[in-house]
């Protein structure tokens, strides 16, 4: 099982690679809204998914695409760690 601070390093610079276009100063807030702040959208959320698939082997259904789960950094680490012991 990994932490969260290597989940969040992880998240965190997909979200500057993709969304952000490199800009490590611009780099959100754990607590800052994703969608609700416009950095991310519906369709962003869906890549983040992916990421979180391929690179944790994280498996999500469509009742876990929820503000609780993925409404900022900080919701989807937790959702990450929650969903790897659930697997452990």
């Amino acid at each position: 099982m990994c932490s969260a601070e290597v989940v969040e390093t992880a998240l965190s610079s997909f979200i500057i690679d993709n969304f952000l276009f490199g800009d490590t100063a611009a780099a959100p807030a754990p607590d800052l809204l994703l969608v609700q702040s416009g950095l991310v959208d519906s369709t962003g959320i869906l890549e983040i998914v992916a990421f979180l698939e391929s690179e944790f082997g994280v498996d999500t259904a469509d009742e876990d695409l929820a503000v609780d789960n993925f409404g900022s950094v900080a919701t989807i680490v937790k959702f990450v760690l929650a969903k790897a012991a659930k697997a452990a």
